[in-house]
């Protein structure tokens, strides 16, 4: 469609100019760490009055700057480092972050790295300049340590696509290990292939989670990057691309916000990252759920909602500090605005016929009903529906619906091929079984009405109640 041809020259145009090589601007290694002529990037203590402004800047190698900024020895402090800018100006989401950060810890310091002239230049210039910066931020990092004798573990870092690599690279510089770095869609071109030193990764703070939102396209042409490079890596929508990005939303909000927005179109799932992460602070009574999973298609079988073993974990903030040697991939899906938590189900089913029924992609509405709400009618496409088989799939919702008493299944006519005098396709059901990942419980829901409950192409519903036997029996075991 144009849409899509649209999006494409869009995108293209965008890592065209971020092309894809890199320059060759590397620290020179025998630079002296306790030499601050050399630092270009300044370090800003943001206030929770004025977020939006870099109103005082802390100056390596001159103390008495930490006392007229404020800056607080005895809690947390987070250093905020943006990515490349085609401005030249701070993008809208660095006073919301500030925000956030300060509405979770009121009492926590919030720096903001400003390398703008740096992150203004042609892509690759900026991308090779992220060793100096990250060199500038671990001087500014170590000089405040000592002069502060600043605990370790109050550090965290967080760093927005080229922003992200800054952090890795700064905490690789460090004295010592900083608490935790944060990666908000790390940049892709120029460092999908760059090796651990050049990037961030697990090596460069005690814990190191990150968001992948933007990993459409081919390796090192999509603008996050695609491989783990932390701890925990979570996977929102399978991280390729966020809904309510999509152009038509996209062009509807720079219809009404203006052509300053108009940026939006490519940045909008690269900058969810951030959005997520803002979301976690603010509305942490419902934390989105990540779980462990090989890949997006095993994921949308509903077969890997499982919390054993680690296996799930909070996105955002609240993440659990856990360290494997291999980094833990994590998918989860998202609603297109905040709060953006959904419920995750995995609905197990076997289909059983009189006649062999084979057809791809069938419209499928599903409503679930609960003790504290219901949802009714969330499309799904089922992407085989066969006699005979059995077929797992994820379905999500926005509402948490509380314990689950009822589902209804309907199988929606496809209007392409609907002749009157066709006789109209049935399936017969005898149950199904649903997990949820928030709440891990397994339910089994038996036909409403008899042994089957029947589901006809443009039909009624077939109507499921949760199995009293199955529970009792369930109970008993234990």
């Amino acid at each position: 469609s144009n849409n899509n041809v649209f999006f494409k020259v869009l995108s293209t145009t965008f890592l065209l100019s971020m092309c894809i090589c890199t320059g060759n601007i590397t620290a020179n290694s025998t630079d002296r760490m306790d030499d601050f002529s050399d630092i270009e990037s300044r370090f800003a203590l943001r206030s929770n009055n004025e977020p939006d402004d870099d109103l005082c800047y802390i100056i390596p190698g001159q103390p008495q700057t930490i006392v007229e900024c404020n800056f607080n020895p005895d809690t947390k402090t987070f250093i905020v480092i943006h990515g490349w800018t085609v401005t030249g100006m701070y993008e809208s989401w660095v006073s919301k972050l500030v925000t956030a950060l300060y509405e979770r810890e009121p009492s926590a310091n919030v720096l903001v790295v400003d390398w703008l002239v740096r992150a203004q230049q042609h892509y690759p210039t900026s991308a090779a300049y992220t060793k100096l910066v990250g060199r500038d931020v671990a001087k500014f990092v170590n000089w405040l340590q000592a002069e502060l004798e600043y605990p370790w573990e109050k550090l965290h870092l967080l760093g927005y696509s080229l922003g992200a690599h800054v952090a890795g690279i700064a905490g690789l510089l460090t004295k010592d290990k900083v608490n935790r770095i944060t990666g908000l869609d790390p940049a892709g071109p120029s460092f999908e292939y760059a090796d651990a030193q050049s990037t961030l990764s697990p090596d460069d703070a005690l814990f190191v989670d990150v968001l992948h939102t933007n990993t459409r396209g081919s390796p090192d042409r999509s603008i996050g990057i695609q491989r783990p490079v932390g701890h925990i890596d979570f996977y929102p929508n399978g991280g390729t691309f966020q809904p309510g990005c999509d152009l038509q939303n996209t062009m509807m909000m720079v219809a009404t916000t203006g052509l300053r927005n108009m940026d939006q179109i490519v940045k909008c799932s690269h900058e969810r990252s951030i959005h997520l992460f803002i979301d976690s602070l603010i509305n942490s009574e419902q934390e989105s759920m990540g779980y462990r999973c090989s890949s997006k298609e095993t994921f949308n079988k509903g077969v890997c909602l499982s919390c054993r073993k680690n296996r799930c974990n909070k996105v955002g903030y609240g993440v659990n500090k856990v360290r494997s040697r291999r980094s833990s991939r994590m998918y989860m899906k998202t609603r297109d605005m905040m709060p953006f938590k959904v419920f995750h189900y995995q609905v197990k089913v076997h289909f059983f016929g009189k006649t062999k029924i084979s057809y791809n992609d069938q419209p499928m509405k599903i409503s679930l009903y609960g003790y504290s709400g219901e949802k009714e009618n969330i499309p799904y496409v089922m992407p085989s529906l066969n006699t005979n088989t059995t077929v797992s799939f994820l379905l999500t919702t926005d509402v948490d619906i509380g314990e689950l008493l009822m589902v209804k299944l309907v199988w929606e006519k496809d209007m392409l091929i609907s002749w009157p005098w066709w006789s109209a396709d049935t399936l017969h059901i005898r149950k199904l079984r649903i997990k949820s990942g928030e709440t891990q419980s397994r339910v089994i829901f038996v036909a409403k009405d008899g042994e089957f409950s029947y589901l006809t192409r443009g039909g009624d519903a077939a109507v499921f109640v949760k199995d009293k036997e199955a529970q009792s029996s369930h109970k008993s075991e234990r």
